[in-house]
């Protein structure tokens, strides 16, 4: 047998290595972490605004909005595992699902969810919360507190969220009772976030629509911030 020209065989191995290389990105993006930055304080002080997170879009198994331009390859997802409660996701809003939001994961399907005196309330039953030293925020040039908690979840996950307001609007709700399939997301800073407790604007959150877990920060404008895990 004629074996073929060392030089054609080295092409063969150039042209193998850079479609490697081409594809690598592709695969790590749709299918191991994505970066996304946050452009609200929905979040604080979980995630400040202009923090840069890697979304494992592997956690929940695959979506079509884990693929390059959500392309409509197939529904439902591959590989399915469900979020857990007090996860930090990044889905898709239902009503224009080229929008991506990041919210906490509180309420699972067949729950009951409600805020009763800026307290979380799920299946009738208040969520344990515990004072702790203001956050200190800077607006408008001059530093602002705010009343912080933190929250532990009935599965033990704990975490801190803000309390702007006394009496918000969002702080006293009818009960929410979660589809099944769906999901019940709220924000950390609890008086300016539009999350599900807005039915107009967020609402449920279906399965499908969900694309990650915010894994960890890679990159914060406050630099102790940096590397640090998403909880």
């Amino acid at each position: 047998m004629t074996k073929a020209p060392t030089s054609y065989r080295t092409e063969r191995i150039l042209v193998a290595a850079l479609v490697v290389l081409a594809v690598l990105p592709f695969a790590a993006r749709t299918f191991a972490f994505q970066p996304f930055s946050i452009p609200s304080g929905s979040m604080k002080p979980t995630l400040l605004i202009g923090d840069y997170i890697f979304v494992s879009k592997s956690a929940y198994g695959i979506t079509r909005y884990s693929l390059p331009f959500s392309l409509k390859l197939f529904s439902g997802r591959i590989f399915a595992s469900e979020p857990q409660r007090g996860d930090v996701v990044v889905f898709r809003l239902p009503r224009d699902d080229s929008v991506d939001y990041i919210f906490r994961v509180v309420g699972l399907p067949g729950e009951s969810v409600q805020m009763i005196d800026g307290v979380l309330n799920i299946n009738g039953v208040p969520v344990k919360r515990e004072r702790m030293d203001d956050f200190v925020d800077r607006e408008s040039g001059r530093d602002v507190k705010i009343r912080r908690w933190r929250e532990t979840l009935p599965n033990g996950v704990s975490y801190e969220t803000l309390d702007i307001l006394d009496r918000g609007y969002y702080d006293n709700t009818p009960a929410y009772n979660v589809p099944p399939g769906r999901y019940f997301m709220m924000g950390d800073n609890r008086d300016n976030a539009s999350d599900s407790r807005v039915m107009a604007q967020v609402g449920y959150v279906p399965f499908e629509n969900v694309v990650g877990r915010a894994a960890m920060i890679f990159w914060s404008p406050d630099n102790d911030r940096i590397g640090m895990p998403v909880r």
